[in-house]
């Protein structure tokens, strides 16, 4: 199994990037926001990769980090979503904006993907409910892909806001669950207050996730 390639963006498509490794020509398909972050051709890259393997087909796909690569196997486990469906939301939305409208059951989010109708996109949230924490705690603590260059960052339009500061909410989720809060009301809570407060640091993205938490009355 192919993980991760670093080599030489030997040439560039809509949809896909040709990956020459010592001499090996790799064809790996990514989203357009992490197109949009990659170098340009001749230059070197790094990206963890998906090999998906179907009787008639392989097909590499790359992330340009550890947690984006989950969200899209994630993703594919959803019933009626496929490999390119997955990188799609992923396109559109962002790993942190995943996490966001599957957190908050808010599946009109994850239906602004290309390609993707509104039964699709309730049974992610359904799906996806209970096992998005666990993802979205992996965000505070994973490097981004790695090569002979500068770490390749996912860059381009974003259909959510901007995440909280990096790690933070992660952190918070952290703090909520050694207080005894279930992973799906804890994630939720912060998804909600970091969508309030982009800019919030851990601290303040705890205070305001418990208020959200508190018993109301």
């Amino acid at each position: 199994m192919i993980g991760k390639l670093t080599g030489r963006i030997g040439y560039r498509a809509a949809d896909y990037v040709l990956l020459e490794v010592q001499g090996v020509g790799y064809i790996v398909h990514c989203s357009d926001r992490t197109l949009a972050g990659l170098p340009g051709v001749g230059e070197i890259c790094a990206l963890f990769t998906e090999m998906v393997v179907r009787e008639d087909l392989m097909q590499l796909f790359g992330f340009p980090t550890l947690v984006e690569k989950e969200w899209h196997r994630l993703l594919m486990s959803v019933q009626g979503v496929g490999a390119k469906a997955a990188l799609s939301i992923l396109g559109a939305l962002g790993p942190d904006g995943v996490g966001r409208a599957i957190a908050l059951g808010d599946w009109n989010t994850i239906k602004a993907a290309k390609g993707i109708g509104p039964k699709i996109a309730q049974r992610v949230v359904l799906d996806l409910k209970d096992k998005a924490p666990q993802v979205m705690a992996m965000s505070g603590g994973v490097a981004e892909a790695t090569g002979d260059a500068p770490p390749v960052e996912a860059i381009g339009p974003v259909a959510v806001p901007a995440p909280a500061a990096p790690g933070a909410q992660a952190e918070a989720l952290s703090a909520l669950s050694n207080l005894g809060y279930g992973p799906s009301e804890a994630a939720a809570a912060v998804a909600e207050a970091a969508g309030a407060a982009p800019e919030a640091e851990t601290p303040a993205l705890i205070r305001a996730a418990l208020k959200l938490l508190a018993p109301k009355g």
